[in-house]
């Protein structure tokens, strides 16, 4: 298996002072859970199984609170320049930046809380700052017993030079129609300003990108998600009948069972981890205090009136 660290989030390098109490059961109390995520569901040997398959992916539980990282492929590792430890734990938003399409953000969010399958693009940033473009490819895998979703799996594809060059000469000839009765010196001029832009938007060392809008995958590099995500299910799904809690890409509704969507099993994470946090901290305690001495002397003054 894959020993597994979560890394202080938001802490300052200069800030020498030890942790809490209360954040150290926090981190213990979310290593556990990350640790159980895989292995409960489709035993010990996930991880060896899915570090055999190729490609760029993730794999989230919506199910612990922050909805994290649970699962770093070798190749997503590689592509990002971030080691696994880094990863696990961390919620999928450290990979965007400055240029990062707000709506395509929105547009996964919502299919998480409407619990389907999205392709589409996006800009991400490696370790190292670099913007580069991805086909970005989301599905939920369902828990076959309870219809829950167990996981989110994101498959990521990196979008070629060529894309978005097709997609340059498809605008490109659009616009030779268009201006097609301007005189010849005039659109040579133009074309001339046209390429030397595009040429800076698409430099080697992808300098540039976050002046891009969008660049378009292209069916190969569609193919190859949707091929990534059927191995990853594949994966999935075999390992889960060792442990008998099978798993679908398609919800299976079970009579008399209700089902949650993935936003309110995330919103209950957050409680559930909020309630292990408040059980250790001081202020929690002086709550209880206050609320013993209060109930204390309410007792007091029911007898006084019963005396009376």
């Amino acid at each position: 298996m894959v020993a597994l660290t979560i890394p202080s989030i938001g802490r300052r390098a200069e800030n020498t002072s030890p942790p809490s109490a209360a954040a150290e059961v926090m981190a213990g109390c979310s290593l556990r859970l990350i640790e159980q995520s895989l292995t409960a569901r489709y035993s010990d040997w996930i991880a060896e199984a899915l570090d055999e398959i190729q490609g760029c992916f993730l794999i989230t539980d919506p199910g612990i609170a922050g909805h994290p990282i649970v699962f770093a492929s070798r190749g997503f590792l590689a592509m990002s320049g971030y080691s696994r430890e880094e990863v696990l734990g961390r919620n999928g938003r450290m990979f965007q930046g400055p240029a990062t399409n707000r709506r395509s953000v929105l547009e996964i969010r919502e299919a998480i809380r409407e619990e389907r399958t999205l392709q589409i693009s996006l800009l991400n940033y490696r370790k190292d700052g670099t913007p580069h473009w991805i086909l970005f490819h989301i599905f939920p895998v369902f828990g076959v017993d309870d219809g829950r979703v167990a996981h989110f799996v994101a498959v990521q594809v990196p979008i070629s030079r060529q894309s978005r060059s097709l997609s340059e000469a498809r605008c490109g000839g659009a616009r030779g129609r268009l201006f097609g009765a301007c005189r010849n010196e005039v659109r040579s001029d133009c074309d001339l300003g046209c390429n030397l832009a595009a040429d800076l938007f698409v430099d080697v060392d992808n300098r540039g990108l976050e002046a891009e809008e969008s660049r378009e995958a292209s069916e190969q590099e569609k193919e190859r998600a949707s091929d990534a995500a059927n191995s990853i299910l594949s994966a999935l799904t075999h390992c889960s009948k060792l442990t008998g809690r099978v798993v679908s890409s398609k919800r299976c509704r079970v009579a008399g069972i209700p089902t949650l969507s993935s936003s309110l099993i995330i919103s209950l994470g957050r409680i559930k981890q909020s309630f292990v946090l408040n059980t250790v901290t001081p202020l929690f305690q002086e709550r209880q205090k206050l609320v013993l001495e209060s109930t204390s002397r309410i007792s007091c003054t029911e007898c006084i009136w019963q005396g009376m």
